[in-house]
């Protein structure tokens, strides 16, 4: 395998981030002692995804450096009490405050309405298929009826 094919294939990349086996491994270290154009493109790729994770890192919490320093010193757990201020100044979303007073789901006001009136409308529906289907129920009645008088005639 050539210097160029070995440094395209990705193994520098899979080494770096701790994906490559073991064997993987010790090829790339005899590799980098070998050739020096494997060398430099693997101190290359490796600032180059130091500098990508350093430019996309989040800061945590203010407050959990503080619970780390003191488990460190300290050895301690205790629970902690946290406040509700935004935890990261730096970020531009801020957590929405929610409150909320009961379990009713509250809706638009224009809805209720619009639920009355599908509601009432319905009830009209209902109401005119009824007498339209009785309505020509008795005109079918009616008119077996006729048919009978004019083949007895």
């Amino acid at each position: 395998m050539n210097t160029k094919s070995y440094i395209e294939s990705g193994l520098l990349e899979a080494n770096i981030l701790g994906w490559a086996t073991e064997a993987e491994q010790q090829e790339l270290l005899q590799y980098r002692a070998s050739h020096a154009d494997i060398a430099v493109a693997f101190t290359e790729t490796e600032a180059l995804l130091t500098s990508y994770f350093e430019a996309k890192a989040v800061p945590p919490p203010p407050f959990i450096k503080t619970i780390v320093e003191e488990k460190q010193y300290n050895g301690s757990v205790k629970k902690w009490q946290f406040d509700d201020t935004p935890y990261a100044t730096t970020t531009q979303a801020q957590p929405i405050a929610v409150e909320y007073d009961n379990t009713h789901i509250k809706v638009h006001k224009y809805w209720r309405p619009a639920f009355i009136a599908v509601f009432i409308l319905s009830k009209i529906f209902l109401i005119l298929a009824l007498y339209f289907y009785f309505k020509a129920d008795a005109q079918d009645k009616e008119i077996e009826k006729l048919r009978l008088e004019i083949q007895q005639k």
